[in-house]
């Protein structure tokens, strides 16, 4: 299968410059906008720094132009200048952009312009929101319906040599992607079909997330979808018309039966048909009840949802198996907020006796925000025979007061009786993972924001194989 094609390309290309283009929503759009024979360049501090290099090698293998991010990749021929909401004025990109008087144009703003014209579905959440837009994206995609598909994650099932697995270019007028409410965005978007998958404390307090999500109701034109079993959800009074529920309970109107989960697979009835998920969990049963429900809004029979759904591989740093070695796994996962972990920990308890825990928070902002939960869902998912190593927060650039460090976290979780440790330095961890290894441990390296995490995993991994 052609993962990106020509066949949507322009008559009048326009030449646009990203500036962060390695982050995984400004790539997507990129290589979106470079398939459909528009001019890219693109600047990154990592590019810059030589972090995750892959990233850059394939959007410069497509033909986007790679630049520092120094100014120099703004010119007069320059139309866009697209920004992320990471990226500070006084960027060199953004200094060159304002003496030439180009337009600047937020990422989430671009995104609307690019979605709300076309047949849109879009998908929002706190959690799960990337894995249910990658299903809904891959199953309408094989069923042949040729959607455009952007997503916050590499789905395994579009992943080359070439291409990142966060975009693909289809020929029809539909375009799923997903809505995200921590930078305020989702208000952007009026699709035909949305999801809302949950609600829970992430960037922003319960009451801001609520407003959003109403007013994202508001904006769907045709099906609202939501989450039948988030007790967050059902406190808000949605005025939509059309509203279609899914959930475990009987009471929703997709739900699952006979559930069956495995240790990386899951199995499920609805309505008589049967499913199966190479991906494992309880949650990523929930996303698939999204995934179908959507599918059958587009009229697709569910023998036809259920044959994409057990194709469907994944998203990379979703409970991604990195490897394994003498009967030990190295997982790599996404997880960052507290309903995450809890998911992610335990999920994995489902294939291993102990879990060795290696969480990298992100952002001091954020970890400061969310302390008291992230702490809780250590204490309550982690039993006592697990062991959590935590290194200092993770800090990708911009303003931010330091008020807060892990070491604080590990102290308030390992007074509850779990094996907690802080470790200031990522690298200085592996040792002491080294020497406390068991045959059938699983080691779970979580956080987000940073492209090295899947290198760490990796890092462990051939330690452990020279190590025994």
């Amino acid at each position: 299968m052609k993962h990106l094609s020509n066949q949507n390309t322009i008559i009048n290309p326009r030449t646009y410059h990203f500036v962060g283009i390695g982050g995984i929503g400004m790539s997507a759009i990129a290589q979106i906008l470079k398939e459909q024979g528009h001019n890219v360049s693109g600047s990154d501090r990592s590019y810059d720094k030589q972090i995750a290099p892959q990233i850059f090698s394939k959007l410069s293998s497509i033909g986007i132009t790679l630049t520092p991010q120094d100014g120099s990749g703004i010119n007069e021929a320059t139309d866009f200048v697209i920004v992320s909401s990471a990226i500070e004025e006084q960027n060199p990109d953004i200094m060159k952009a304002r003496s030439l008087s180009k337009t600047i144009t937020k990422r989430a703003s671009l995104l609307a312009n690019m979605f709300n014209d076309k047949f849109g579905i879009a998908i929002g959440g706190t959690n799960g929101k990337t894995t249910v837009s990658s299903m809904v994206g891959y199953v309408l995609d094989h069923a042949g319906m040729s959607p455009t598909i952007i997503v916050g994650g590499c789905i395994k099932n579009y992943l080359s040599s070439h291409y990142l697995g966060n975009a693909k270019v289809g020929t029809s007028d539909i375009i799923t992607i997903e809505a995200d409410e921590s930078d305020g965005s989702i208000v952007y978007y009026t699709p035909k079909i949305s999801i809302i998958t949950n609600m829970s404390k992430d960037h922003k307090p319960l009451e801001n997330i609520s407003k959003m999500f109403e007013t994202f109701s508001l904006n769907t034109q045709d099906v609202f979808i939501i989450n039948a079993d988030c007790p967050e959800l059902k406190k808000i009074q949605f005025r939509h018309n059309n509203i279609i529920t899914y959930g475990f309970s009987k009471s929703a109107d997709v739900y699952a039966s006979n559930i069956v989960n495995k240790p990386y697979l899951s199995t499920f009835d609805v309505d008589g048909q049967s499913f199966e998920l190479k991906i494992p969990g309880m949650h990523n049963v929930s996303n698939a009840l999204a995934a179908i429900s959507v599918a059958r809004c587009m009229n697709i029979k569910d023998n036809k949802i259920a044959a994409g759904l057990y194709e469907y591989k994944g998203v990379q740093r979703r409970i991604d198996i990195i490897g394994e070695y003498n009967g030990i796994k190295v997982i790599d996962d996404f997880a960052h907020n507290p309903e995450k972990i809890a998911a992610a920990i335990k999920t994995i308890k489902l294939g291993c006796n102990r879990v060795i825990a290696i969480f990298q928070p992100h952002g001091y902002f954020p970890t400061h925000f969310m302390k008291e939960e992230l702490i809780n869902a250590f204490k309550h998912s982690l039993s006592p025979n697990d062991l959590l190593f935590m290194p200092e927060i993770y800090y990708a650039g911009g303003s931010a007061s330091r008020e807060i460090s892990s070491a604080n976290l590990i102290h308030k979780i390992s007074k509850s009786g779990r094996n907690a440790f802080f470790i200031e330095k990522r690298e200085d961890i592996i040792p002491e993972i080294v020497k406390t290894i068991k045959q059938g441990d699983c080691i779970l390296v979580m956080g987000a924001r940073d492209n090295t995490l899947t290198d760490f995993c990796y890092e462990i991994l051939h330690t452990l194989q020279k190590s025994k």
